[in-house]
């Protein structure tokens, strides 16, 4: 690629629906704020080619794109946040990966070669990665693991964005892993182990979250916060808090708050502009 893009790769834990899109879509916004080019993409594992024939009722609404693309809903959270259009190459599913991979195999590409998982779909996976950064040139590429850490079927994804980071090297990507810190209301304490473990996961497939997104329906400690921070290896600035807001818009501001944005400039060498956020607070 012409431009050095930075990666930023978001990977979820212990449970789904934790807002690891509108995660993803605040940062997005947090960093437009300080003047860099971002572009979002979605990986989902499940083996259906695209959301069009899927049951609102089980998976959301179906985003259209610009180009007539149809994709996941959080795409529609990335484009109202960061204000940008988005295309074809902003959502991918096994299915597709698979059927391309297959027609590739009949039409004889692969030269009798034996397709498998390691190389050729995460080669696959990886070639579209690439191809969302080409097509937007951006300055920033933010790519959402669809699932939770530990599924079967998202396996792939995640040997393929830890092939891109030896690729592009770690001053250009980061993971951010987004995790349930809950609380036990008989003991009235948050609990780091479900997150502790999750990392393990993470870690026994090659990844090691840079910074880690803990989602609390009440605020937490700053004891807690050093913990997950010690038990997970990762800075104790790194470990970001997101409680439980009455609006998902107020996400940014909250994230910006307790530093992601920062972090984030810091990890991946980019200049740190002072943010904007005049437009967004009037919002």
């Amino acid at each position: 690629m012409a431009k050095n893009t930075k990666f930023v790769f978001v990977t979820g834990g212990v449970v789904s629906g934790l807002g690891k899109g509108i995660t993803a879509a605040s940062l997005g916004r947090l960093l437009k704020t300080r003047g860099y080019k971002v572009a979002s993409q979605k990986l989902d594992p499940y083996m259906n080619v695209d959301p069009g024939t899927m049951s609102p009722y089980q998976h959301g609404e179906v985003f259209v794109t610009e180009d007539g693309a149809e994709t996941d809903l959080d795409l529609g959270h990335y484009e109202r946040f960061i204000d940008e259009n988005l295309n074809k190459f902003s959502n991918l599913t096994s299915g597709k990966v698979y059927w391309n991979v297959l027609n590739r195999e009949r039409q004889g590409e692969y030269l009798g070669q034996t397709v498998q998982v390691i190389p050729h779909i995460t080669d696959e996976i990886k070639h579209f990665i690439y191809l969302g950064a080409e097509s937007s040139n951006a300055d920033v590429l933010i790519t959402e693991i669809g699932g939770t850490t530990g599924d079967i079927e998202s396996q792939p994804f995640l040997e393929a964005i830890r092939q891109v980071s030896l690729e592009r090297g770690h001053e250009n990507t980061i993971f951010i892993h987004v995790t349930l810190v809950p609380f036990l209301a008989g003991s009235n304490e948050h609990k780091s182990k479900p997150t502790q473990h999750s990392v393990k996961e993470l870690r026994s497939l090659g990844i090691s979250p840079d910074i880690i997104v803990a989602r609390a329906n009440e605020p937490l400690e700053q004891s807690i916060k050093d913990k997950i921070a010690l038990f997970c290896n990762v800075k104790k600035d790194c470990v970001i808090e997101n409680t439980t807001m009455d609006s998902l818009y107020e996400a940014p501001l909250m994230l910006h708050d307790n530093g992601l944005d920062t972090v984030v400039c810091r990890e991946l060498g980019l200049d740190k502009k002072k943010p904007d956020l005049t437009e967004w607070q009037n919002l």
